[in-house]
């Protein structure tokens, strides 16, 4: 059997889904380096006061390439949305090499995304954090109201009122997302994009 046929074959055996607010993998275990293929990851860093919110990762992502090196998970992960994870590395190792750079580079630019949600207006870092979820389309499924206050660095009650005034305001439309639940199914106004 040709080698990209058996390693296509492992990682079908070895893909994986992971359902809201289910853990993916914990600070300090062993285990594989993942990419994400669909959803919304939250990452958190272990600390003297408990976890706290480090990061996310979006489709595309590799979670756990740490292992690889040091044998152990540097981050805790939780799925924020649905998500389907594969093993990573996907196949030949130069590819492989390849794709680590690219999602390291993307990594990068998301850290300064992330850093820009934390600081500024309230209503400024939520959009923005909407922004950086929606799909080409604008749709976007929103983590629970408790990890946007975490991922923007506001209270939940800030979290709540944003999100009503945006949909009253209409840049952002309930929309019936398969398998998403109601009140986090979303619909991005075009016209949000130059609010």
């Amino acid at each position: 059997m040709p080698a990209s046929i058996s390693s296509s074959r492992r990682q079908a055996a070895f893909a994986r889904s992971a359902g809201i607010g289910e853990a993916i993998c914990q600070a300090g275990n062993d285990g594989l380096a993942w990419r994400l293929r669909s959803g919304v990851v939250r990452l958190d860093m272990p600390g003297p006061r408990g976890a706290s919110f480090a990061s996310l990762a979006i489709a595309g992502d590799i979670i756990g390439c740490e292992t690889l090196l040091f044998g152990a998970y540097t981050f805790s992960a939780t799925a924020l949305t649905q998500c389907e994870l594969a093993p990573w590395p996907e196949g030949e190792s130069a590819k492989a090499g390849e794709s680590l750079l690219a999602s390291l580079a993307t990594a990068q630019r998301r850290a300064a995304d992330i850093v820009a949600l934390r600081g500024g207006q309230a209503t400024d870092r939520v959009i923005g954090l909407i922004r950086l979820l929606a799909d080409g389309a604008g749709r976007v499924v929103l983590p629970s109201r408790q990890d946007i206050a975490d991922i923007t660095d506001l209270r939940f009650e800030t979290i709540s009122r944003i999100i009503k005034t945006l949909e009253r305001s209409q840049l952002l439309a309930p929309v019936k997302i398969e398998g998403v639940h109601a009140t986090r199914g979303f619909q991005l106004n075009p016209a949000s994009l130059a609010y």
